[in-house]
């Protein structure tokens, strides 16, 4: 985490020359996407149900209200023996998600996801599916330059948010090899989140950190804090009314032990890296986007569960 700090902190400082960045074409998208923001909030160990870490927001238009598909592939196994079967679980989400302003330095975002999991086990296929945990985060911005008076351009947002039970717990798949099969956490749970992007004309990079403080639910079952970060490469191509954003860069996850009855769990921390790709492209007020992330690295639950891939598509109207 020291190391994402620091880079933070070195990027920040950059030169402050005097070339200007602007663009040569007229575009209706230019005045939304002056942030491009990606902020991730994932539940994989903790609880699926909030983003799969593909973004809490379009990379291309900053105020938004749109609709997200989103799958993660995962496979378990129970690690008694080292045959133990592995079981495939295949984890649905839709979104309705949106991004408002506020005012001129304050946003806020909404999703409200809908879950349908499907996975093996020794007796047979199992599904379960509702509405899950709507969560809500508002973002300030902190600090901004002046696109024709600098080199580079900084922004700058902090922000926080809060998650509410409003999906289902079910107590009895807590205690599966991966508790995360659930449409929601049970408990009211805090995010804080900041973010930072330096671009130069067409080109940027965005980093995002945050952090995820779970309660405990009336189950008396606590899933673990999670700490996510993420940094983009990202290039905009605009022509008249036409954009397209295509991305690279990675994310990464790390979770705390699961607690219940104030007992920590066993193999239920853990970590993972991603590699991502992905693509955006506007025309008018529309917006179409798509991405992908494959894991570089990773160790789940003591390494009984492992994340395959996953990948999510949404559509955007720009307000």
């Amino acid at each position: 985490m020291k190391k994402y700090a620091l880079l933070f902190l070195l990027l920040f400082q950059l030169a402050n020359a005097t070339e200007k960045d602007s663009l040569n074409t007229v575009n209706p998208f230019v005045k939304y996407h002056s942030f491009l923001e990606e902020e991730d909030f994932c539940d994989a160990c903790g609880c699926s149900a909030s983003g799969g870490s593909m973004g809490f927001t379009s990379m291309l238009n900053s105020n938004f209200v749109g609709i997200r598909y989103f799958n993660q592939q995962y496979k378990s196994m129970d690690g008694l023996y080292s045959n133990s079967p592995w079981y495939k679980e295949n984890f649905n989400t839709v979104q309705a998600w949106g991004r408002i302003p506020v005012s001129e330095t304050v946003q806020v975002s909404a999703l409200i996801p809908y879950h349908f999991h499907e996975r093996e086990t020794a007796t047979g296929n199992k599904s379960i599916n509702g509405i899950g945990d709507i969560t809500v985060l508002a973002m300030y911005r902190l600090y901004q330059t002046h696109k024709d008076s600098t080199f580079l351009v900084h922004t700058l947002q902090l922000g926080g948010g809060i998650k509410a039970p409003t999906g289902k717990f079910n107590e009895a798949n807590s205690g599966s090899i991966n508790p995360s099969f659930q449409v929601g956490t049970g408990s009211w749970d805090y995010l804080l989140a900041t973010e930072y992007v330096v671009k130069r004309k067409q080109f940027g990079l965005n980093f995002m950190l945050n952090y995820v403080i779970k309660t405990e639910n009336q189950k008396n079952y606590r899933f673990g804090n999670q700490l996510n970060y993420a940094g983009t490469f990202f290039y905009l191509y605009e022509k008249n009314s036409f954009s397209i954003v295509p991305q690279l860069g990675f994310a990464g996850e790390v979770y705390e032990s699961n607690y219940q009855h104030n007992q920590k769990l066993k193999n239920t921390n853990g970590d993972i890296l991603f590699g991502k790709i992905g693509l955006e492209v506007g025309k008018e007020r529309l917006s179409f986007g798509a991405n992908a992330m494959l894991p570089i690295n990773q160790n789940l639950t003591g390494g009984n569960v492992e994340a395959n891939y996953r990948w999510s598509i949404n559509l955007n109207y720009s307000l």
